[in-house]
């Protein structure tokens, strides 16, 4: 067995949502889920086949993000596993809990726009998610000063009253 890294490679505001699922329906119904939550939802899904043909399958509504998908999808080769990146004005924030609700996901490893790389064991078999580095390492803890700037990002973006 061998540890190894893959680095997620994006534009470095684009978000995206990586997780594990189990059935080649999860294409179409991630798809179907994604576009009746958010109309006009711009992104690109690939899914890694774990059988067959082991291809990864893709679908989406902005080719700039199916190519991202196709493309981080391949590197990170392992079985199950599926990619989503959302265009430019769309976040995980929105659409989270709907893929969550699909009824083939299996687990959520982050959606997130930070710089990620996804720690991978490969044997002679395939490849498993043991996990993802998410951004970087916490530098300290708030200040009163960073909380009120926290609370007041929050409701200059909206999500706060």
């Amino acid at each position: 067995m061998q540890l190894i890294t893959v680095k997620i490679d994006k534009p470095e505001t684009t978000n995206f949502i990586f997780g594990q699922t189990h059935f080649i329906k999860s294409v179409e119904d991630i798809h179907e889920a994604l576009v009746n939550t958010v109309p006009g939802i711009q992104f690109g899904l690939a899914f890694c086949e774990a059988s067959g043909k082991c291809l990864v399958r893709w679908s989406g509504t902005d080719t700039a993000m199916i190519e991202l998908a196709q493309k981080n999808a391949q590197a990170i080769a392992a079985g199950h596993s599926f990619i989503i990146f959302l265009g430019d004005d769309f976040y995980p924030l929105n659409v989270l809990n709907t893929v969550k609700m699909v009824p083939e996901v299996c687990r959520i490893f982050c959606a997130t726009a930070n710089p990620t790389e996804v720690i991978l064991a490969e044997t002679d078999q395939g490849r498993a998610i043991l996990g993802v580095v998410d951004g970087f390492c916490a530098n300290g803890i708030e200040s009163e000063e960073d909380i009120l700037w926290r609370k007041n990002l929050l409701r200059q973006i909206g999500y706060k009253l």
